[in-house]
């Protein structure tokens, strides 16, 4: 018997032992250079705009536009390097792009600040999507998305936006544009947005013909006027930095993108019969945003077969307009007709949960109690090895003597990729050099 490890929680682990094949899929093992000299590059030499330095130079009021807590975004390592020059600003405020979560606790602060927590902590506030009187409207996207954004953002000079980049489920992936919507924006602009989550084009590595992806870059040009300034991270798997981009808001995030598929995309000969994908931390704050982990596994997953979807959940539910409905529902496929009768924000991530549903079994290995478990539609275990051990039971029922196994102990971070889908370029997901 083998003995596997499983990241659990911030500091904890599980394990499983099998004497089956598993293949172990991570994000790519890459050379990181010293995190300041990226740092200092990139804001030197960005692409399609001035220096940092001189951005910076004129300004009055600047907003410095954030990502919350259950991202990994270095955000305290940049706010410390750039400190210096934005210090030199009359006025400047620092948002936290929360979308549609709560405000940080003082930890999670902690947490976004880093060593810069002391200075920066009063001049923090944090974005709340369902304050309307915060909101100003700036028109319609070509998909009709009517764009509300924090007024804040048109209140300033100018706006420097930290965040990080890697795929991400229905958006294709994180970063750049999502700072403004879902960052910044109204709860019914994220709502309208997130619609189009429902779409099979939605998916992660997908941004041409993504309508998610579309709809963003496209409410961006209704900003066109804003003076932006776009500092885009890329994270090795064990969160230290890999690669820096900055500048314009777009062509910024391009170039980070290309250097995330140089992480995150993970090859793999074949899909298995049973694949274990954790959300390793702080990406398991809660079950909302651990489902990422789950959609990412079902890549490599055989249909009829078994994910086991493993997170902390820290934080319990989250967001849980998308458990209202799964519970609301006795079955996945009722819970479908139900998101297709009217779209509410959340359905898409029980949208997502219910199309594995249909055709492979969910396992889950959370501190959440079996009761809540169970009304996302997921069977609940106290480990991860009770899992396993049932999972190969129901595969081995269905006649399949030695049941393969996938474990993506950073599933929230992996995205697998088949090699002959790679090949023989037979999926329309991809970007141009999405795999090298």
């Amino acid at each position: 018997m083998k003995r596997y490890e499983i990241p659990y929680g911030k500091d904890g682990i599980q394990t499983f032992e099998t004497d089956l094949p598993v293949t172990t899929l991570t994000p790519n093992i890459v050379r990181a250079a010293e995190p300041g000299a990226l740092i200092g590059e990139a804001l030197g030499n960005p692409i399609d705009a001035p220096s940092f330095e001189e951005f910076v130079a004129k300004l009055n009021k600047l907003l410095l536009i954030v990502n919350d807590a259950t991202r990994p975004t270095p955000t305290g390592q940049i706010l410390a390097h750039i400190r210096p020059t934005v210090a030199k600003v009359k006025d400047l405020t620092v948002m936290v792009a929360t979308g549609v979560h709560r405000a940080p606790t003082e930890d999670e602060y902690k947490f976004i600040l880093g060593s810069v927590y002391d200075l920066l902590r009063p001049k923090c506030v944090a974005h709340d999507a369902r304050k309307d009187a915060d909101m100003i409207y700036l028109g319609k996207s070509t998909n009709g998305t009517e764009m509300y954004i924090n007024k804040a953002v048109k209140e300033h000079d100018g706006i420097v936006i930290i965040g990080s980049v890697e795929p991400h489920y229905f958006a294709g992936y994180t970063g750049g544009r999502k700072s403004l919507l879902p960052g910044v924006a109204s709860y019914k602009t994220i709502e309208m947005n997130h619609k189009a989550a429902l779409s099979e084009k939605a998916a992660a590595l997908a941004l041409v013909g993504n309508p998610v992806h579309e709809d963003m870059a496209d409410a961006m040009r209704l900003l066109k006027n804003l003076r932006v300034f776009s500092i885009q991270t890329v994270l090795t798997a064990n969160h230290r930095i890999y690669a820096v981009t900055a500048g314009d808001l777009h062509t910024s995030f391009d170039a980070a993108v290309a250097r995330a598929n140089e992480v995150f995309c993970a090859r793999l000969n074949a899909q298995a019969d049973i694949v274990i994908s954790a959300a390793p931390y702080p990406m398991d704050i809660d079950l909302y945003q651990s489902q990422k982990a789950l959609d990412n596994g079902k890549l490599a997953l055989k249909k009829g077969g078994v994910i086991i979807v493993v997170s902390k959940c820290r934080n319990g539910v989250g967001e849980d307009a998308f458990l209202k409905l799964l519970d609301s529902k006795p079955d996945v496929k009722s819970v479908l007709e139900e998101i297709a009768r009217g779209y509410k924000l959340g359905y898409h991530k029980a949208a997502k949960m219910v199309q594995i549903g249909l055709w492979a079994k969910m396992y889950a290995v959370m501190s959440l109690d079996d009761a809540t478990i169970r009304r996302a539609k997921l069977e609940p275990f106290p480990n991860v090895q009770k899992a396993l051990d049932a999972a190969v039971a129901c595969i081995k029922a269905s006649g399949i003597h030695e049941p393969t196994i996938v474990l993506m102990p950073q599933g929230s971070l992996t995205i697998p990729v088949l090699i002959d889908t790679i090949l023989n370029s037979e999926t329309n997901n991809l970007r141009e050099g999405a795999i090298r």
